[in-house]
């Protein structure tokens, strides 16, 4: 039995490529909740088709690298198991950040452009966000997305079922409203720097990531703020002098919010019912080593940080922060680890290097080493992981400063190696792109 992805083949030319790996059973996909309806996605589709301005050609949306779009559970002389899948092109600048959004991909970049890809066929759906400053991060609640943008403010995208321009802006961070209740007062500002002053409300400085949980939304800069907005208004409910450097990473899981910062720490915030947001502890990474992101198992039991030495640190403990110990020191990659994305047991790690690897959490919380993708050509600074089940498997997204996507299919089950090769032979021959 064969899993079959609904691609379309693009390049003629890649269907006379022979396939180097057979294809062994597989799973369907159940296919995620549509945000649009059908008819809708199909007339704004046709509508961005047709502006050639707006994007490129078809055939330059996307690249398959699978040459009669099946998706395989392969092994190669007992090595583990992941696939390249398609290339996707159309950023005008360094990919910055990902996300998903139903049936949706957004992807963002330094070229101020936002895309929106949509599944499974990955075909280019529209654009939005031209002209709004080099976006920094994205995060998706419900119908709205959020992105943090280089010029310190946040824009609130909704998705539209009536309007042709799909993702409509319906507001800006800080909104109007909270800027007209707080101007007056001189004690709502904070200096920033030297005879310079702004509302405490205002980020000062590019927001670099954004997390949500529980109808809040966080916004890490690097002004050293964490920020807190209420999703139902959009007000500003707190800001936190977080770390003593700039902030490079959030994620939010089961009421506490983790921020990784250049000061070498990983902090987790918490509040108890209606209270401000307090500082329940501190992970310590290594010396004069910048923490570019942090992941946290579902149980919130493990926590992990992507160090800027190459290093990816892991952390085992309770609700009780001062129990936490140091479970893993790996040397994931060779220079800087800048994004992380984790998907039940299995660790993915982008770097600077070029290179993701992948891991997987052993007892106790140590990663051990799944094996290593190769195919970008340069440094790869978000990866996404998409929960859907397929084949045995899962999709990753990975984006990074080549101005490309990668889009991955990565086994969720480790296979013993019996051919005696090394994990670094092992990768090669399953990290060959075929484009």
């Amino acid at each position: 039995m064969f899993f079959v992805l609904p691609f379309s083949i693009i390049d003629s030319a890649r269907e006379k490529q022979s396939n180097p790996m057979d294809a062994v059973a597989g799973e369907t996909v159940k296919p995620s909740t549509p945000l649009l309806s059908a008819a809708t996605s199909t007339s704004s589709l046709s509508s961005t088709s047709s502006e050639a301005d707006d994007s490129p050609a078809t055939s330059h949306r996307f690249e398959l690298l699978d040459v009669k779009g099946q998706l395989s559970c392969v092994t190669v002389s007992g090595s583990h198991s992941y696939r390249p899948l398609a290339v996707l092109s159309g950023h005008i600048g360094s990919v910055s950040c990902l996300a998903l959004c139903g049936e949706f991909i957004l992807s963002a970049s330094q070229g101020k452009d936002i895309i929106v890809w949509q599944q499974p066929d990955l075909r280019l759906f529209t654009k939005f966000g031209q002209g709004d400053g080099s976006v920094k991060a994205l995060v998706t609640v419900g119908n709205k997305v959020f992105t943090a943008h280089q010029d310190s403010r946040i824009r609130v995208w909704k998705v539209s079922r009536s309007s042709e321009n799909v993702f409509r802006l319906v507001d800006t961070l800080p909104t109007t409203k909270d800027y007209l209740g707080k101007f007056m007062k001189q004690s709502n500002y904070v200096q920033t720097r030297r005879h310079h002053k702004k509302l405490w409300i205002e980020h000062a400085d590019s927001i670099s990531c954004l997390a949500a949980e529980n109808g809040l939304i966080y916004s890490g800069s690097w002004d050293k703020t964490l920020k807190v907005w209420r999703l139902s208004d959009l007000k500003c409910l707190e800001s936190i002098k977080a770390h003593d450097d700039a902030i490079n990473g959030l994620v939010a899981s089961k009421g506490i919010v983790y921020s990784a910062s250049a000061d070498g720490k990983i902090k987790a915030w918490g509040k108890e019912g209606k209270s401000s947001h307090s500082l329940k502890g501190i992970l310590e990474g290594h010396k004069d080593v910048s923490l570019n992101s942090v992941v946290v198992s579902e149980d919130g039991k493990w926590v992990y940080g992507g160090g800027s030495d190459g290093f990816v640190m892991g952390w085992e403990g309770s609700g009780n922060f001062a129990s936490w110990k140091v479970v893993n020191e790996t040397k994931a990659h060779q220079m800087a680890v800048l994004c992380m994305s984790l998907m039940g047991e299995i660790l993915c790690s982008g770097s600077a290097d070029k290179s993701i690897g992948i891991w997987k959490r052993e007892a106790y919380g140590k990663l051990s080493k799944f094996g290593v993708i190769s195919g970008h050509e340069g440094p790869v600074k978000c990866l996404q992981a998409s929960p859907s089940n397929v084949g045995g498997g899962f999709l990753l997204y990975s984006g990074s400063l080549d101005k490309s996507i990668r889009v991955w299919w990565v086994s969720k089950h480790s296979v013993n190696r019996d051919d005696g090769a090394s994990p670094r032979e092992n990768t090669v021959k399953n990290s060959i792109v075929l484009c």
